[in-house]
């Protein structure tokens, strides 16, 4: 793996499963109370520009399990709320800690910062890109669908967003099939539809885009979905509303994949919205181990970039 981890794009398909199964390994030593102090003495410096709620603890709680420290740092506690430069500000904290970890809005944001710093820096969330969720989301498959993630058909239903662009670029990295249904004026980044239409040549992974959410998600194994409005985005609530209203992942939608198809959320759900409440309880389970391997996923990259 590469000094960051920015994108899902920039690994090689065995970064992928040595991720997956680094986080396997750490999840099963903290389960059992083993110790995995591999970040031993080390600083994450966790800069935060939009809030969350998993991000920050799971993060946080990450370095605390692995022996190092978490320092948080938002936009009010830093000279980049004032118009520090970012490439500043990279070389600064360079200087006092041992990777950094981003959730911003703009992606180039996060770009700019790992170019500047002489430490590793984690994408933990931009507009464009997800890919710590991404990487729990498959911790969480394998748990629940097997370890041969090429053998799923997963569907991505709603919103062209983050998510939705790095389930792209996760796909053509493992060999899956997915299909993302979407809006026709809500559709994923182009380049990035046509950066992992590339990378699926090399892993036969099968990757479409409709505007159909039936299509989409017939016979599928995994059924995929986010909020309608992503933080940023509250002012187009209600015109997203009645946008996404037929792309909602209720009981009649699930009736078209697979008897055993199981429904993934990454949080916070809207009930009602993108997903109806009987749907998200009777998949309850598997959303919050999803929401659990946010921690372990990102341990394991934490440790193959600091350690």
């Amino acid at each position: 793996m590469d000094k960051d981890f920015l994108s899902i794009h920039d690994l090689m398909p065995g970064d992928v499963e040595d991720i997956l199964d680094l986080a396997a390994n750490l999840k099963a030593m903290q389960e059992s109370g083993v110790p995995h102090r591999y970040l031993e003495g080390k600083t994450l410096g966790m800069i935060f520009e939009k809030s969350s709620t998993r991000t920050r603890v799971s993060f946080e709680v990450g370095m605390y399990q692995l022996g190092g420290s978490a320092l948080f740092l938002s936009s009010h506690d830093t000279q980049l709320g004032r118009g520090e430069p970012i490439r500043d500000t990279a070389r600064v904290l360079s200087r006092y800690l041992d990777g950094i970890m981003i959730r911003t809005f703009a992606h180039e944001t996060a770009v700019e910062l790992a170019e500047w710093a002489g430490i590793p820096v984690i994408n933990a969330l931009t507009d464009l890109l997800h890919p710590c969720q991404v990487m729990a989301d498959f911790l969480t498959l394998r748990e629940h669908k097997g370890k041969d993630l090429s053998s799923l058909k997963v569907a991505f239903v709603g919103d062209g967003n983050n998510m939705a662009n790095s389930y792209l670029y996760g796909a053509a990295k493992t060999g899956m099939t997915l299909v993302v249904a979407t809006p026709k004026t809500h559709q994923p980044d182009k380049t990035v539809v046509k950066n992992a239409l590339k990378d699926a040549k090399n892993t036969g992974a099968s990757i479409t885009l409709t505007t159909d959410p039936a299509e989409a998600v017939k016979d599928a194994d995994v059924v995929v979905t986010d909020t309608w409005a992503s933080m940023g985005q509250e002012a187009e609530h209600d015109k997203r509303k009645k946008i996404f209203a037929p792309y909602q992942v209720n009981t009649a939608l699930m009736k078209k994949a697979d008897r055993r198809a199981i429904v993934m959320h990454c949080l916070p759900a809207y009930r009602g919205e993108e997903i109806t409440d009987e749907v998200f309880e009777a998949n309850a389970n598997v959303i919050f181990d999803e929401a659990e391997n946010r921690l372990h996923a990102q341990k394991a990259i934490m440790t193959l970039l600091m350690g």
